[in-house]
Order: C-alpha cells, then sequence, then structure tokens
C-alpha cells in the first residue's frame, strides 16, 4: 500500500508542498536515517505540465534542509530525448544547480542488469512478441550508492505502458538503446490501441517482474501526481500517491483513468490538438496528440495538430532520418520492410514511432508545425500541411474552449489544449473486448 495519499478536486500548491516535505521525512524514517546520498529522477520537460520540476525542487530544498552535506544528483528521464539545455533545466527546476542535474547518455551511458525473458513477452503478449528484453540501466543510477532513490512523475494515459510513470522511469527513461528498442517494438507490435489506458499492458507487466527480481535493493519510492481538468478547464492537481510499491501505481492510474479519458458515444469527424511550442519541438513528442486522439476520431475524420514549437521529426538524428525516409504509413508497409532494411532494424523503437504515428489510412493528420520544416517535408512522411499562424488565427487558443465549439461559419471542432494530458475515446473502442488487463500478472 502507499506511505499516504492525498485527493482533492483541486490541490493546492502549499498542500503538494507539504506532500513534497512529508515524502522526505517518511524516506528518512523508513529508509535513508542519513540522507547522505540521494538521486531525484524526475521526467523531463514534456511533463512540464504537471508541475513536477516545481515539485522536484522542493524535494530537493528539504534533503538539503535536512542535510547540507548531501550529496544529491537530479536525472531527468529523458530515454532517447534529448537532453535538456541549462536554460531548460532552470526553467522547470527553479533553483537546483544546473551542475547537479545529469543529461541521461541512452547509448553509452548505461550498464547491463539483466534481462526479461522471452517467455514472458510471449506470454504478455498473446505471442505477438516473442523476444527477450535486455534491461541495461543509466550506470549512476546503478552503478553508485544511494540512500535514497526519488521517482516523480505524472501518472497519465499512454501509448505504451497504459499509462505514464512509476518504473517507466527507469526502464524507459533511464533505459538503453536496446531495452528501449526491444520494448517500443513489443508494444507496438501488440498494438496501440489494446495499450491505451490499461493498467497493466504487456510491456507493464514485463517491467513490474523486472523491477521485482532486479531492481528489489533500490532504496526508492515513488511520487505518483494525478490531474484533472477544473470547472474553467485549467488543468489542477487532483491525486498525489506516494509509496514503494505497485500499488501506488494502480491507485494512481484508476484515479487517472477516472479523471483523464473522455468517452463519446460516436466518433468524432475533427479534433484539433496544441502542442506547446516550449515542451514539443519534434513530431517524435508531439505526435502524442495522435496517440491519444486516435480512438475518438471517426473514419474519414481529421486531426489538426497546431504544434509551432515543432523544428524536426525524431529526437535523434538516426530517428529523424528513418522518419523522412519511411514515414507515416500504416502498419503493414513498416512492418514489412523492417524484415529486409537494415536501418530498421538498427533502430527497432524508431519503426515502433513510425506505427503509432500513422492513422492506418483511417483518418487524416494535418500538421501546422514551425517555420523550420517546409509542406514538402509534412507531405512526405504522409501528413497533410497546414500554415501555423494561420491555423492560430482561427482556431486561436484566447477565444477556443476546451471540448466542442462551433465557428462562425458553422464547422464543429473537438478543441484539446494539452493532449499529453489525457486520452479521448468512443465507448465502443475503450470497451472492446480484446483489450486484456493483465493486472493479476
Amino acid at each position: 500500500m502507499p506511505w499516504f495519499t492525498l485527493q482533492a478536486d483541486a490541490i493546492a500548491e502549499a498542500q503538494i508542498q507539504e506532500v513534497a516535505i512529508r515524502l522526505v521525512e517518511e524516506a528518512q524514517a523508513r529508509i535513508a536515517p542519513k540522507l547522505d546520498r540521494v538521486l531525484l529522477l524526475p521526467p523531463d520537460l514534456t511533463r512540464a505540465h504537471s508541475g513536477v520540476g516545481r515539485i522536484t525542487e522542493w524535494v530537493y530544498q528539504e534533503v538539503m534542509r535536512r542535510n547540507p552535506d548531501a550529496y544529491v544528483r537530479v536525472i531527468p528521464t529523458l530515454g532517447q530525448h534529448v537532453p535538456h539545455t541549462e536554460a531548460e533545466n532552470k526553467w522547470m527546476f527553479g533553483s537546483i544547480p544546473n551542475e547537479i542535474i545529469l543529461p541521461h547518455d541512452w547509448r553509452k551511458g548505461v550498464s547491463h542488469v539483466g534481462t526479461i525473458p522471452a517467455s514472458l513477452v510471449e506470454e504478455t503478449t498473446g505471442g505477438v512478441a516473442d523476444w527477450e528484453i535486455p534491461v541495461d540501466l543509466n550506470a549512476t543510477l546503478m552503478d553508485e550508492k544511494w540512500d535514497l532513490i526519488v521517482n516523480l512523475g505524472h501518472v497519465v494515459p499512454h501509448e505504451v505502458l497504459g499509462f505514464a510513470n512509476h518504473n517507466k522511469n527507469y526502464f524507459i527513461g533511464l533505459g538503453g538503446k536496446e531495452t528501449i528498442c526491444a520494448s517500443h517494438i513489443a508494444a507496438a507490435v501488440y498494438g496501440i490501441e489494446n495499450n491505451l489506458g490499461c493498467l497493466v499492458t504487456p510491456l507493464r507487466a514485463c517491467y513490474n517482474y523486472a523491477e521485482e527480481t532486479l531492481l528489489g535493493d533500490l532504496p526508492d519510492v515513488y511520487l505518483q501526481i494525478v490531474m484533472q481538468r477544473d470547472a474553467e478547464n485549467r488543468l489542477v492537481t487532483s491525486g498525489l500517491f506516494v509509496g514503494d510499491d505497485l500499488e501506488t501505481y494502480l491507485q494512481a492510474a484508476r484515479l487517472s483513468r477516472e479523471q483523464n479519458i473522455t468517452v463519446f458515444e460516436k466518433p468524432v469527424k475533427k479534433m484539433v490538438a496544441v502542442m506547446q511550442p516550449d515542451e514539443f519541438r519534434a513530431t517524435w513528442v508531439a505526435n502524442k496528440a495522435v496517440y491519444r486522439t486516435r480512438m475518438a476520431i471517426a473514419d474519414g475524420g481529421e486531426l489538426l495538430i497546431i504544434a509551432p514549437g515543432v523544428e524536426r521529426f525524431g529526437e535523434q538524428p538516426e530517428v529523424d532520418a528513418l522518419i523522412r525516409k519511411y514515414g507515416y504509413k500504416g502498419t503493414p508497409r513498416t512492418l514489412a520492410l523492417y524484415k529486409t532494411e537494415a536501418d530498421m532494424q538498427a533502430i527497432p523503437h524508431g519503426v515502433a514511432h513510425l506505427i503509432h504515428g500513422s492513422s492506418e489510412g483511417r483518418f487524416t493528420i494535418t500538421y501546422a508545425p514551425g517555420p523550420k520544416i517546409s509542406r514538402e517535408e509534412i507531405e512526405q512522411v504522409g501528413y497533410a500541411y497546414a500554415d501555423a499562424e494561420a491555423m492560430q488565427r482561427r482556431y486561436d487558443p484566447k477565444t477556443m474552449k476546451e471540448g466542442w465549439n462551433t465557428l462562425p461559419d458553422g464547422e464543429e471542432v473537438f478543441y484539446i489544449s494539452t493532449p499529453s494530458a489525457g486520452l479521448w475515446a468512443t465507448d465502443a473502442k475503450l470497451n472492446n473486448a480484446a483489450r486484456r488487463e493483465l493486472a493479476a500478472l
């Protein structure tokens, strides 16, 4: 069971700070009396809207108040995302010194920990994936001695793990290339719409096994954040869950499932999603708009993504090149090419991304990116193009309201200002009998 929880329609900032302080207090009593060496593991800036950067800062300040000589390090759980700049660290983590915030190097900065057996991958995915998943994790995490490890993050519907955070921080956020690649392609072939909004997906079940068998000695605790929209459609914190077990995640995920999934009786013809320019600079992360809305969009419908900060496709040069070469053009084509193309086989997580980012020809995905990406580049990867400035004038955030809007010319659209904070689906797709919960595993 969790150490403690706090739930309310909207949790005030002062209460959130009290939770951060109490976490350190209880961790000192339960795990780390001296707090000499402390590792903080927050998400990267694509989760900044959750306020987790400020919470990380409060945890850091409380550790230092209790032990001014503490050796503290912060590793944003980047996975394969681009490391933060010093300015981005300051924007997200405030007063935490930049020199103690370490970038995760998913290629060279990992140590081998063990393996998730192929038999478990096959069992959980119903046989569609049958390969082992090597577990390579950040070397600073695994090779140094820590008195306390604090995982912080936003629990929200997720395309690979059903819901984000918890041990995702380890196996994806601090994972090595082979771990991330084998994991993502397994989740992709299982099916993105079979994962979204499930408490325990096949990959989550595999990670739970790996955490229990390979990471059981880590002195860690989780702080899980859940958010919802208030009466004024503002994102507010509605749940904080602190503990060191799976139930801490499950309680947070159950609340997220209740508060962060919008269910429609019939499919939506057009959705407009906005991706904030200070958080989303590549389709690799901005495609959360695709993932979180695809189960709601009607056949022949349209998803318009207004993403003025997007300036590239991949977070890494080789992934960017892969996306430009093959595009988001459907699962059958992508998997067929994966069997024969060496550049695809070298980065399977990129192949998984191509699958996740395709509408499978079922609806149109229209991108309105920043000026560094042209119409030709967008159309080459299989998307339609729109001008970002024109789309921001037509769908002005100052006048659009969250949810249904009817424009002066009669166009009706469903508007989403923060797609990464939720999931939108029809009742038929969300409650499809083919979707399995593996919570018993």
